[in-house]
């Protein structure tokens, strides 16, 4: 007889809306990277906490790099066309 098996998968996920403001900090705080920012985390408050969810932290940092800091780009893009419009009315 064939054997059957099944898992359970619980996985949690949060859409978050990020305002000009709190996109700038998140590109300061991942700029340098994960490992610079691990080894101030950890020289200052200890790992006992962050430890555990340092490749969480790692895949975060991964993740939202490059959106941010497009998102960023765009955003300084549009209000530069729109000086430039105004300089020429």
């Amino acid at each position: 007889m064939a054997e059957f098996k099944t898992t359970t998968v619980v996985e949690a996920k949060a859409v978050i809306t990020f305002n000009e403001s709190e996109l700038r900090a998140l590109d300061a705080m991942t700029g340098y990277g994960a490992d610079a920012f691990l080894e101030v985390f950890y020289e200052k408050l200890g790992k006992s906490y962050m430890q555990p969810h340092e490749q969480g932290l790692r895949s975060l940092f991964k993740t939202i790099r490059t959106p941010v800091a497009q998102a960023l780009r765009d955003a300084d893009q549009a209000r530069k066309v729109l000086r430039d419009a105004q300089k020429t009315d």
